[in-house]
């Protein structure tokens, strides 16, 4: 299918995977047999990984996730697979979302769904995650799995873009292209101070733009935009970069030194006091030239999310979240730190599950302080410790120094 297009590497990817690949198979090695596991002896079709695997003592995933494919770590296992030099394991998720953005169920706009049903892709729309509820005797869906946020839909953009310079396939760079414009049609908001509002929410019948906009989906439209707009004009693409960075500018709160998660629906910026570590650090590896005054971020989250020799998601410090420990390991790279970014990887990768894979948390529950969807009505988002994809491939990029929003080397 897409394979022979692993011969038109680019040099600068071709430097990237030589000189990479050694330091993380023993990281790359556990999602090639997740792969494997879930490909069920078919080596060659499209398909989507499932985010979790059963944690120590489960007998079972929980319905709600047991079949799901998140489009984010997905997404990630796309960048980490190339970075791992991988490229037929990368293409086979990469072909996964074409098709899926090419035969929606419902829509006929090119987006991307914030999850898929795990497994090979078959011809025609890709089913969503389900299960059955013997209570109500229904085949029952998830409205937050169903919707397609921002960041979501702009990571797979990014997937897409480090597949197309690795393999110099197109098609990769025009379904990046296609979801900046769902992003720039869908999401881009005129009240101030400007941004990408989350998407759109709900079951296929009754889908709602999400009013709220996040710091974090809007570092990863800046990031889809700045990539894209790098070797020539894209109109889109453009619009996603000059929205986004000015919210991004009003979210830095010089008071405290760092990112606010964003704007509340009614526009009004969420509290100082709540934080989430991707929105304080990302900003450092997703935008080329951020200001000095930024790297007050990461000493805020030193002072108010460390823990057990990590960081935690939030401030209330109930747990080390693998995957934003690794983030920060990658960030600490891209400032200089090497010795700190080894040791916050040597934490991680402590974390380690039968399978390979790592765990999510270092312990049972690690709470976020977020709601799943916009209908919950408490912050019920937590992360367990159970073999996370999207923590691995984390792992691996900070492992390699792939920065994943620009598809660059950080050192």
């Amino acid at each position: 299918m897409m394979l022979v297009q692993a011969r038109a590497l680019s040099t600068a990817a071709a430097l990237v995977i030589g000189t990479t690949t050694a330091v993380a198979q023993p990281l790359c090695e556990p999602i090639i047999r997740h792969i494997e596991r879930t490909a069920a002896g078919d080596a060659a079709s499209p398909l989507f990984l499932p985010s979790y695997e059963r944690g120590e003592g489960e007998a079972a995933l929980p319905p709600p996730i047991a079949q799901s494919a998140f489009s984010y770590d997905n997404a990630l296992a796309i960048v980490a697979l190339v970075s791992c030099g991988e490229l037929r394991a990368a293409q086979r998720i990469g072909g996964a979302f074409l098709s899926a953005m090419s035969s929606d169920r419902t829509f006929t706009d090119g987006r991307i769904r914030n999850a898929y049903r795990a497994g090979i892709v078959q011809p025609g729309p890709q089913p969503l995650p389900g299960w059955w509820d013997d209570r109500q005797q229904i085949w029952a869906e998830d409205a937050y799995q169903d919707g397609s946020q921002t960041g979501n839909v702009a990571w797979v953009g990014l997937s897409l873009l480090a597949l197309e310079e690795a393999t110099g396939d197109r098609r990769y760079r025009d379904a990046a292209r296609r979801l900046a414009r769902w992003i720039a049609d869908n999401a881009l908001d005129q009240r101030e101070p400007g941004g990408a509002t989350g998407g759109v929410a709900g079951f296929d019948a009754a889908q709602t733009p999400i009013r709220w906009k996040s710091t974090e989906h809007n570092l990863d439209a800046f990031a889809l935009g700045s990539w894209l707009t790098r070797d020539g004009a894209e109109p889109a693409a453009r619009k996603l970069v000059t929205a986004a960075r000015p919210f991004l500018d009003a979210m830095f709160d010089r008071a405290s030194g760092g990112f606010r998660m964003g704007t509340l629906p009614d526009g009004q910026p969420q509290p100082d006091n709540v934080h989430a570590l991707d929105a304080l650090i990302w900003p450092l590896l997703a935008v080329s030239d951020p200001p000095a005054d930024w790297r007050r971020s990461l000493a805020l989250v030193k002072a108010r999310l460390a823990v057990a020799g990590g960081y935690d998601f939030n401030g209330d410090r109930d747990g080390l979240w693998t995957e934003g420990t690794a983030q920060a390991a990658l960030v600490e790279r891209s400032l200089g730190d090497r010795p700190e970014a080894d040791r916050l990887l040597a934490v991680v990768e402590r974390f380690r599950a039968p399978s390979g894979l790592l765990y999510a948390t270092d312990r049972e529950r690690v709470s976020t302080g977020l709601a799943i969807g916009d209908t919950s009505k408490e912050a019920d988002f937590f992360y367990f410790h159970r073999p996370h994809l999207g923590a691995t491939a984390w792992a691996i990029l900070a492992r390699t120094g792939l920065n994943p929003f620009t598809g660059r080397k950080v050192d």
